[in-house]
C-alpha cells in the first residue's frame, strides 16, 4: 500500500519533503499550523514514519493487552492519529471490528489515512475527523485513547488540556513519545497527570510510584524493530533491511491491571555463564540481577530476554536470582 501512496510522486519530490520533516521533527515543531501541508508531505511521511509509529505502537499496546488479558476496547480514539498508524496497531492487538475515530489536524494526512485503511475490512468504517489537537479539542468517551508522536508537537498548556481531556473520557490511555530525554520528560509528565486522575499505570512500569530514574542522568525508553521495505529505503536513504525505533510510553487504565513483577530496561547484557538485566522493580527501584547457568530454566530464559520484557517471564519464580 505504501509503494502506492508514493507511486507517480517524483524522487526528488519525496526526498525534498522527507529532508524538511526530518529537520522540523528534530527541532522544535511549530504549534500554529499542521505539519504535514499536502499530499507530498503525507506520503513522505507515510513511508518514512508511519512503518516506525506503528511498530513502537503496537509494542506498547502488545504490554499494555498483556496486563488486562480479559479486556478489549469496545471503541478507540486516535488523538492525532494523521494516518492512521496507531489505529492499524490496535486492530493488529486486538482484532475485530470496533468504532474509531481518528482526530487530526492536517486534511492530507487523514485523507491518505482513509485511502490505506480501505485495503483492511476492519478499517472500513473508521471516521477520520479534522479537528485542531490542543486544548480547546472535546475528546468523546472511548474504552481507549491513544496519542502517539503527538505531546512534542503542542506546547506546555496545551499538552496538559490534552492528557487531561483524554484522562476524563477514557477507561485507557496509551501515549507513546520518542525514545528521547526530551520525550521522556513528556511521557513522565503525562504518566504524572493520569495517575492523579486515578488511572493504574498498566506498562511499562511495574509500580504507580515516581519514576526511580534521576532526571538528566538517564530517561526510560525502549525499542522496537522495524523491517524496512525497499521503498522505505529508498525515501529513508538507507541500506540496512531493518532500523530501530527508540520510544517512550505510558499505558494507563481504570481497569484492574496485573502489573509486571519487574521490566526489563535495558539490553540485556550476554556474557559467558552469565546475564546481567537491568530491571525496574515495584518498589519502586532500579536493580540490576545477575543470572547464571546455575538458575537453570531462568538461565535460559535471560538469553532469551529482550529490552522491554516483563520479568520473571510467566512459569518461572525469580527466587534466588541474585
Amino acid at each position: 500500500m505504501l509503494a502506492d501512496v508514493l507511486d507517480g510522486l517524483p524522487p526528488r519530490q519525496a526526498a525534498t519533503a522527507v529532508d524538511r520533516l526530518i529537520s522540523t521533527y528534530r527541532g522544535a515543531p511549530p504549534t500554529h499550523a499542521p505539519i504535514l501541508r499536502d499530499r507530498a508531505d503525507v506520503a513522505a511521511y507515510a513511508a518514512y514514519r508511519m512503518p516506525a509509529t506503528f511498530e513502537a505502537v503496537r509494542t506498547a499496546l502488545a504490554e499494555f493487552a498483556d496486563a488486562v488479558p480479559e479486556w478489549t476496547p469496545a471503541d478507540h480514539t486516535d488523538v492525532g492519529g494523521g494516518t492512521g498508524a496507531a489505529t492499524w496497531a490496535t486492530a493488529a492487538t486486538w482484532g475485530g471490528v470496533r468504532p474509531v475515530t481518528v482526530l487530526d489536524w492536517a486534511e492530507p494526512a487523514l485523507a491518505l489515512g482513509r485511502e490505506l485503511a480501505a485495503a483492511l475490512p476492519e478499517l472500513a468504517d473508521v471516521r477520520w475527523q479534522r479537528a485542531r489537537i490542543g486544548s480547546a479539542l472535546a475528546v468523546e468517551p472511548a474504552d481507549l485513547v491513544t496519542v502517539s508522536y503527538v505531546l512534542n508537537e503542542l506546547t506546555e498548556p496545551d499538552r496538559v488540556a490534552l492528557v487531561d481531556a483524554v484522562a476524563g473520557a477514557a477507561q485507557a490511555v496509551v501515549i507513546v513519545e520518542a525514545g528521547t530525554p526530551a520525550g521522556y520528560a513528556r511521557v513522565i509528565e503525562a504518566r504524572g497527570r493520569l495517575v492523579a486522575a486515578g488511572f493504574k499505570v498498566a506498562a511499562p512500569c511495574p509500580h504507580d510510584d515516581a519514576c526511580p530514574i534521576v532526571p538528566g542522568e538517564d530517561w526510560c525508553h525502549f525499542s522496537a524493530r522495524v523491517s524496512r521495505s525497499s521503498l522505505h529505503r529508498q525515501v529513508k536513504g538507507g541500506s540496512l533491511a531493518y532500523e530501530d525505533e527508540k520510544f517512550s510510553y505510558v499505558a494507563a487504565t481504570r481497569l484492574p491491571v496485573v502489573p509486571a513483577a519487574s521490566r526489563v530496561v535495558r539490553k540485556p547484557q550476554i556474557r559467558k555463564g552469565q546475564v546481567l538485566l537491568d530491571l525496574c522493580e515495584r518498589e519502586p527501584a532500579l536493580h540490576r540481577t545477575t543470572i547464571t547457568k546455575r538458575h537453570g530454566d531462568l538461565y535460559k530464559a535471560a538469553r532469551d530476554a529482550s529490552w522491554g520484557d516483563v520479568w520473571p517471564p510467566a512459569g518461572l519464580l525469580a527466587d534466588g536470582e541474585i
